[in-house]
């Protein structure tokens, strides 16, 4: 669709066969329509759901019966906002309802200046959340309540992470490196929880344990523990 912003991210409702993609047009001064909100059906069909400040990172329960949405607003060239906003979800339709604040990391940490990036549940629905520039990733339970903050010691820009591994249970963060910002780093914490992901994998393989991948992927990066 030529009405798209340019995408961002994009989160997925495996029993829909559904695609939901954020969008971004990054300005100084942000204004509701800098970020979208998009679904795509198994058909490809594609269909705008609304339009935002700022848009980033995206996630969708894995019940399917919530959608997370992260919005930034800028003033003067200086970023004064990020929230989460959260959505009911129709997964078959796409359409979703009662938006709401999910988090706003203004009043609840007072680093409303530091941007969210990617964002991933795990099976049990905690949502892990990016902060791209403070080198963590805050852990959100379900009701909201911030349960944890993750550090991730070769990381200042934390920008996307997912679960991953042997047994789908570590939890790898991605960004440019401390020492070096012209290198990427992956920090991992292992055997943290089951990912979303690696639990929808599971469920379509039959309950059998994804086959890992193979060695030497990711060669190319700077990979820390």
């Amino acid at each position: 669709d030529e009405g798209i912003l340019q995408p961002n991210d994009l989160a997925i409702a495996p029993s829909a066969g559904r695609v939901f993609l954020s969008g971004m047009n990054y300005t100084s001064d942000s204004v509701v329509g800098n970020g979208d909100l998009w679904t795509c059906d198994s058909t490809g069909a594609a269909r705008r759901l609304g339009q935002f400040h700022r848009t980033n990172g995206i996630e969708v329960s894995p019940d399917e019966k919530t959608l997370y949405l992260s919005e930034s607003e800028n003033k003067g060239g200086a970023v004064v906002a990020n929230r989460i906003l959260a959505f009911d979800l129709d997964a078959a339709s796409g359409d979703v309802t009662n938006k709401r604040v999910f988090a706003d990391f203004g009043t609840l940490d007072d680093t409303a200046a530091t941007d969210i990036d990617g964002m991933r549940t795990d099976a049990a629905g905690k949502l892990y959340v990016t902060r791209n520039g403070i080198g963590k990733v805050a852990v959100f339970a379900p009701s909201g309540e911030l349960t944890a903050y993750i550090t991730t010691p070769s990381i200042d820009f934390v920008a996307s992470l997912d679960f991953g591994g042997q047994d789908g249970t570590d939890l790898h963060m991605v960004g440019k490196c401390k020492d070096n910002d012209t290198k990427g780093c992956v920090d991992v914490v292992k055997g943290l929880a089951l990912g979303r992901a690696s639990s929808d994998l599971r469920k379509s393989s039959g309950g059998e344990t994804p086959a890992p991948p193979p060695t030497g992927c990711g060669k190319t990066g700077h990979a820390r523990k």
